[in-house]
């Protein structure tokens, strides 16, 4: 197996895992980006960053179901070896609505896109990184939201139920494997152009609220994906159990 380092990014294949993906790619990593149905997408990324020079595939799995993550991380190790890197980023966000008005299976949708798929990835890495099962240690990022501090009410409070939720997971987790060669850590993005936006039914949503935004815009995926490689690198390397807010501010 290669020498390199490895890198896996869930929902990989848009907004801020895209941008993740490319930045770990332009820093010598191979790159797994994996995607549950936009295969348009995920492969056109790959074969960006095949052009760039990196070593790229691009691998369907519904990381909110066990069984299929088990087999993302087999094809990565296959292909690559087993991560040096995992980025949490898989999620989904509905339309806007008052809590009353999100029914109980939107609410077990959104838990299980967005904190089970964290949980059975990280579980899954732990097994795989882990000094205490054989492994070479490893950095865990979760990307979280500013939602989780703000609860985003009259928009998303399923959503940021769920990212709270998955900030919890970061810190108890930090904390167990913290001398096992793991280090975890979050991101908490705010208002950045992602067309996540778009599935709220606000595509225009940034530009609405970015006057409360202290910095005065809006953030760009590309500025996330820098906090979340400075999680995963070297630099960071006594950080662990701790968070990043890329809010501009709020």
């Amino acid at each position: 197996m290669s020498q390199q380092p490895i890198v896996l990014i869930t929902g990989g294949g848009r907004g801020i895992g895209a941008a993740t993906a490319r930045l770990f790619a332009q820093n010598g990593y191979h790159v797994a980006v994996n995607y549950l149905s936009n295969h348009q997408a995920a492969n056109a990324l790959v074969e960006e960053l095949r052009k760039m020079g990196a070593n790229a595939i691009a691998i369907q799995a519904d990381v909110a179901v066990e069984s299929q993550v088990a087999r993302l991380f087999d094809k990565v190790i296959e292909q690559f070896g087993v991560p040096t890197v995992l980025v949490n980023n898989a999620g989904v966000l509905h339309q806007q609505s008052r809590m009353d008005q999100i029914s109980a299976e939107r609410f077990q949708q959104v838990l299980l896109a967005n904190t089970m798929s964290c949980f059975l990835c990280a579980k899954q890495a732990v097994l795989k990184m882990s000094t205490r099962y054989g492994g070479r240690g490893g950095a865990i990022i979760n990307v979280s939201s500013g939602a989780a501090l703000s609860g985003s009410p009259n928009e998303y409070v399923d959503y940021a139920a769920s990212k709270g939720a998955m900030d919890t997971l970061t810190r108890g987790l930090a904390l167990e494997v913290a001398q096992e060669g793991i280090r975890v850590n979050g991101v908490r993005p705010g208002l950045i152009y992602t067309e996540m936006h778009a599935s709220g039914g606000e595509p225009e949503r940034v530009e609405r609220l970015q006057h409360k935004i202290p910095l005065g815009r809006g953030g760009e995926a590309h500025e996330v994906a820098q906090a979340i490689f400075w999680l995963a690198s070297e630099n960071a390397s006594f950080v662990t159990g701790k968070f990043i807010d890329t809010t501009g501010g709020l």
